[in-house]
């Protein structure tokens, strides 16, 4: 299932990291492992962030690909189930079938 992950670091660690010339590193090292589709890097309440696209096949993958960003950052990470459109076309049977049931 395409989820996405939503990774906060804490200022004060990813500042030593960035003193150490190690967060860049480290980055790429936790991506090249997790071999996301897309990744986006931002600043989320004041603090480095990215939002990781991910294939996530079964639920104990969120483990192999969260725990990383976990022990070297200290992040907050957070899981969104994600569509793209051909998904939501999919999805349209079940549209009707709420509308049948529930649309009044």
């Amino acid at each position: 299932m395409r989820m996405i992950m939503k990774v906060s670091m804490p200022t004060e660690i990813a500042n030593d990291l960035v003193r150490e010339g190690t967060l860049g590193s480290t980055i790429e090292k936790l991506l090249g492992d997790a071999k996301p589709e897309a990744v986006y890097f931002t600043a989320i309440d004041g603090e480095r962030a990215g939002f990781i696209v991910l294939d996530i096949a079964e639920p104990s993958d969120m483990v192999r690909v969260a725990e990383p960003f976990f022990l070297a950052f200290e992040a907050a990470v957070d899981f969104y189930p994600a569509m793209i459109p051909a998904d939501l076309q999919k999805a349209a049977p079940h549209f009707e079938k709420a509308v049948r049931e529930f649309g009044g």
